[in-house]
């Protein structure tokens, strides 16, 4: 009884979180969004304080029917999206499939490892039909709404320019048609590869916005299946390698005048928000729930606290003595929120 009682005064707490600033003490303004998939997660996401929508993940629209949608199919749910009035962004993913996850209708090869196979945007290049279907719908929905447009597993410049090429012969399919669309629609890509990373400065002069994808980056950069109980404990987002990669891509992008946006789970864990303050990005993504524990985090810290603290994580040889760190600031700070980690 007591635990439900604390539960729900902490539910009270947060919705009164939800609708403030995400702001720091000293004025730093980290927008905190949603990752969603649904149109019905709409509700929760203006009552749990998202700004905008950080990542519209597709997959759905595909694996929800036995059919491929069409664009008529694509637009009329991203048109549902951009005629919310309350969101400042919505970030619609394009088809992420392959790997782990397959449509019925396109042929794809049974592969040994399909994390690093023909998947999402190495997919879709493939499939022009079927990635134009889903451009066209997202261009004829921008006319109402912040639309942007975001290409997951990017590795190289080719890939983004492919892309662009497609989107510029849909516009102009459009044009001819005399069907209304967003002209300036941003064209941004997830980073989730280490080769994008350190690329990210030849990236950063074709993309309009970054979105780092830790949950695969990790993976990627650290050779672990998340999925597999051997290694997962390896698994780790302050990892000095990883958090380096973050920082290079976030500094790569403000040189080029393009922001930074991160959308894995990384975001959600209120354990992290000091480091991805400190990191300077611009936007972070994530579960509509954990919006208004992530604001009261951002609320309570100073930036500059932060970079400060990033700092000397980074200074760490393992990525425990980086936690151990990080925990012990964040019990200093938040005591109500964190419990402190026991030396075993």
């Amino acid at each position: 009884a007591v635990r439900q009682a604390r539960l729900r005064s902490q539910k009270k707490e947060y919705l009164k979180i939800a609708p403030l600033r995400s702001e720091t003490k000293d004025g730093f303004r980290l927008k905190v969004g949603a990752n969603i998939e649904l149109l019905t997660e709409l509700d929760i996401v203006e009552k749990y304080g998202a700004l905008g929508i950080g990542l519209y993940r597709t997959e759905y629209i595909y694996l929800s029917r036995k059919d491929l949608p069409t664009e008529t199919d694509h637009y009329h749910i991203y048109r549902k999206l951009a005629e919310n009035k309350t969101l400042e962004y919505i970030t619609i993913r394009t088809l992420d499939i392959g790997g782990d996850k397959f449509v019925s209708e396109i042929n794809v090869p049974k592969e040994i490892n399909p994390a690093m196979g023909l998947r999402a945007i190495r997919l879709c290049i493939r499939e022009i039909p079927l990635f134009k279907a889903q451009l066209m719908g997202i261009l004829r929905a921008s006319a109402y709404g912040p639309l942007r447009i975001m290409i997951p597993m990017v590795s190289g410049v080719d890939e983004l320019r492919k892309t662009r090429s497609i989107i510029t012969e849909c516009m102009e399919e459009l044009s001819r048609k005399k069907i209304n669309y967003n002209k300036d629609i941003k064209v941004g890509i997830m980073v989730e590869v280490p080769s994008a990373c350190m690329i990210s400065d030849k990236l950063a002069q074709e993309a309009d916005f970054f979105s780092i994808g830790t949950n695969d980056l990790i993976q990627y950069t650290l050779a672990i299946d998340r999925v597999n109980e051997y290694v997962s404990y390896l698994y780790e987002p302050l990892h000095p390698a990883v958090i380096r990669m973050i920082k290079k891509v976030v500094d790569e992008a403000h040189s080029h005048h393009i922001q930074a946006a991160l959308c894995g789970e990384m975001a959600g864990e209120p354990l992290y928000i000091p480091v991805l303050l400190g990191l300077g990005l611009d936007e972070i993504s994530m579960n509509p729930y954990s919006i208004p524990r992530a604001k009261k985090m951002i609320r309570g810290l100073d930036h500059g606290y932060c970079r400060e603290l990033l700092e000397e994580i980074m200074k760490q040889d393992s990525p425990e003595e980086g936690e151990k760190l990080l925990n012990n600031e964040m019990v200093r700070l938040f005591p109500k929120d964190f419990v402190r980690v026991h030396e075993s």
